[in-house]
């Protein structure tokens, strides 16, 4: 697929923790309309929120976080077939299911997409390996096709994605079964900066862009150093700063492969939230800059 300019952008606003509507401004929604980073992309947009469909809802909750990824996947296709870059914000890491099943809704399941995961954490468990039980912590072992299969088929997912189009960067807490489930797949993990733990960034992306047709970047606020997101659930002390984190974005960016981008779990409200919001802003004007310098995948 080639490369091409950046002439539009569908922003995908996911108001909700899992499947449930989140309160007031806990997703920082309105705080983005408010501060006016979409406009930076000096590029036409429109902003959709996907809604749960309550009548479909199911006992299970990761049934109910595949219904949504599903009206996610829904918008994410919509935006993809207008020729838009695609710009996921709110939500937390539990809807990447449905980005991806967006893609393949218009390229089919036999499109090739890498996903870049920019986290502390590797979101890699299974009911097998977890330690706490979090559904946040799978959704990537989630989309590999290791766990809660409806989950992933209710989200558009037909096909999981397999983990050697995964390059994990930072992920410097991870659960040792999480961590040796890891190491047993063909996932990459690469560091974040100099200093940090993992093959160097610009070689794993590389060789993930050759062997992909379009990437997709996804960014958990708590890539951060926790000092950048002080009310965040899941902040970790000894991370990346703000200017490391936007050099590895400009990275990944640079492959002019990269379709879709998702900037989720900046938390906006409670003490600290100020903080965590301006971070959150200053990561998607990170990412609106670098896509407008070195263009998108097209169809």
């Amino acid at each position: 697929m080639s490369k091409r300019p950046l002439t539009g952008l569908q922003v995908v606003g996911v108001r909700y923790r899992y499947s449930h509507q989140a309160k007031r401004d806990e997703r920082a929604l309105d705080a983005y309309g408010r501060s006016g980073v979409y406009e930076t992309a000096v590029v036409p947009y429109e902003v959709v929120e996907p809604e749960m469909p309550e009548e479909k809802r199911l006992p299970d909750e990761p049934d109910n976080i595949g219904l949504l990824g599903g009206a996610i996947a829904e918008a994410v296709a919509h935006g993809r077939r207008a020729g838009r870059a695609i710009l996921m914000t709110g939500g937390d890491c539990s809807h990447i299911s449905g980005v991806l099943g967006g893609l393949q809704d218009v390229h089919g399941s036999s499109v090739r997409v890498g996903l870049v995961w920019f986290d502390a954490h590797g979101d890699f468990n299974t009911p097998k390996t977890t330690l706490s039980g979090m559904l946040g912590g799978m959704p990537v072992a989630v989309c590999a096709g290791l766990a809660f299969p409806r989950w992933r088929e209710l989200s558009h997912m037909v096909a999981p994605l397999p983990t050697d189009r995964i390059v994990m960067v930072d992920v410097r807490n991870l659960d040792a079964p999480e961590e040796a489930l890891i190491k047993a797949t063909d996932v990459v993990i690469a560091a974040a900066a100099k200093g940090f733990a993992g093959v160097d960034l610009e070689t794993a992306v590389s060789a993930l862009a050759d062997r992909c047709d379009m990437l997709y970047l996804h960014i958990d606020s708590d890539i951060l150093d926790e000092r950048y997101v002080p009310n965040h659930g899941t902040k970790e002390p000894n991370g990346p700063d703000m200017a490391q984190v936007l050099a590895a974005v400009d990275t990944v960016m640079a492959t002019g492969k990269v379709a879709v981008t998702a900037v989720v779990s900046v938390y906006g409200e409670g003490e600290g939230s100020e903080t965590t919001v301006a971070s959150g802003v200053e990561l998607i004007r990170g990412c609106l800059d670098a896509w407008r310098q070195y263009g998108m995948a097209g169809l």
